[in-house]
């Protein structure tokens, strides 16, 4: 059995980067150095994400792919110019990083964020003029998970130039979910077999998901009428994706229900997503949850794990700067209970917006838990949010060291933390 790794503090971490290129950080080596673009890794950062060199992908992983989730690998002259595909290879490859560094001992959830297509080991040309930025998020199943990377990504776009953003978004839920509409849906396409071609009826037979991916004329109209998944969705998969929706709209971010927005579900189960422009919907990034193949590579129990990709044709002249270092949190935000964690972000994205540093566990809900967190890693203060907070639209400022604390205004925040020395 693995033990669990102490928290090492933002400002060890700096002291020894001082002195190597690489450090040994929670058991795994930490990049601080990452070639990309500074301003989403910064972004990034601020809501909580780590910074790590892309894995690589192994044979073994190659292997897995087929054999454990049933699917092609990509071949690297598909990848290139490719908007945001989900590739099977590049979770396992993530999973098996997850589990080969002990990831899956530490303080849960694991928050990555890297850059570039993932690729195979010994392959050192570029394979796309694409720019790719991945957000994951392993280890919860919590409703937050979503919500923390369609803000983050969100974000991202807008420091990149997008403005009037929208959010497609859809659900399967769980295994007896997928089960349920994967019955209806194979009735529905059995009602209209006989005005399909002869290739996509042998494809139906195959699986009846691949005519959702179909670009015929015929498909695409019978496609418009398929089942809903979400109406099939069990209770527990229902609450999950109302909270999901609850975060959005709590953040004002635009979005619409897509029924036919479905992955394949060897891959994919409960929420998928998409961030596209408003006007011409073109797509700029794609993200699901793929809590099960966790458990289809060994593990005794599924994994929450969710990510995103954004993909963006690559600026001209862009060049790539080193990230030197991750400036230490002034403040570690603590909530408590769902109404609070409905405006978690809210907070998050005001301290940003007025440069002020911070770290959080959002998907944790025990004060004990999150306090420990903070004073591992030497934050001088600490921001409470309860449920009381939440409905006052107030925050406890606490200092983790005279444990002496005021309740603030959120509106008053900002000034507040600036005074602070």
């Amino acid at each position: 059995m693995l033990k669990t790794k102490k928290i090492v503090s933002f400002e060890t971490i700096n002291k020894t980067l001082a002195k190597h290129k690489q450090v040994r950080a929670r058991g795994h080596d930490l990049n601080i150095l990452l070639r990309g673009n500074k301003r989403a890794a910064d972004i990034a950062i601020h809501y909580g994400f780590r910074p790590i060199e892309s894995p690589s992908i192994s044979r073994d992983d190659l292997s897995k792919t087929k054999t454990l989730l049933d699917l092609t690998p990509y071949k690297e002259e598909e990848l290139k110019d490719h908007e945001c595909l989900i590739r099977g290879e590049e979770k396992i490859a993530l999973i098996r990083y997850y589990l080969e560094t002990g990831m899956i001992s530490w303080p849960q959830p694991i928050m990555y964020y890297y850059e570039g297509p993932l690729m195979r080991e010994g392959t050192r040309r570029r394979l796309t003029n694409r720019q790719y930025y991945h957000l994951d998020i392993l280890g919860t199943t919590k409703s937050i998970a979503e919500a923390a990377l369609i803000k983050t990504a969100i974000e991202i776009l807008k420091e990149e130039g997008y403005s009037d953003l929208i959010v497609l978004i859809n659900s399967v839920g769980d295994k007896d979910s997928i089960i349920r509409f994967s019955k209806e849906l194979s009735l529905y396409y059995r009602k209209h077999l006989e005005v399909l071609q002869a290739s996509c009826r042998q494809q139906f037979k195959k699986d009846p998901y691949e005519h959702l991916y179909c670009t015929h004329e015929k498909c695409r109209e019978i496609c418009a009428g398929i089942p809903d998944p979400v109406s099939f969705l069990t209770e527990q998969s229902r609450h999950h994706f109302t909270e999901v929706l609850e975060y959005l709209e709590t953040l004002g971010i635009s979005y619409e229900l897509k029924k036919d927005l479905i992955h394949n579900k060897k891959v994919h189960s409960q929420s998928i997503f998409e961030i596209r422009t408003g006007e011409d919907r073109k797509l700029l990034a794609r993200g699901i949850r793929y809590n099960e193949v966790g458990k289809k590579m060994g593990m005794k129990r599924d994994v929450g794990n969710v990510g995103i990709t954004i993909s963006l044709p690559e600026s001209t002249g862009s060049k790539r700067i080193y990230l030197k270092k991750i400036v230490s949190p002034k403040v570690y935000f603590i909530q408590l209970g769902f109404d609070a964690k409905l405006k978690s972000l809210q907070v998050i994205d005001l301290l940003r917006s007025e440069k002020i540093p911070l770290a959080q566990s959002l998907a944790k809900d025990k004060m004990v838990g999150q306090l420990q967190i903070a004073e591992n890693l030497k934050v001088p203060y600490s921001i409470i949010m309860g449920q009381k907070e939440a409905r006052e639209n107030s925050v406890i400022v606490r200092d983790m060291n005279s444990h002496s604390q005021e309740t603030v205004p959120i509106s008053e925040l900002a000034r507040y933390l600036k005074k602070l020395k």
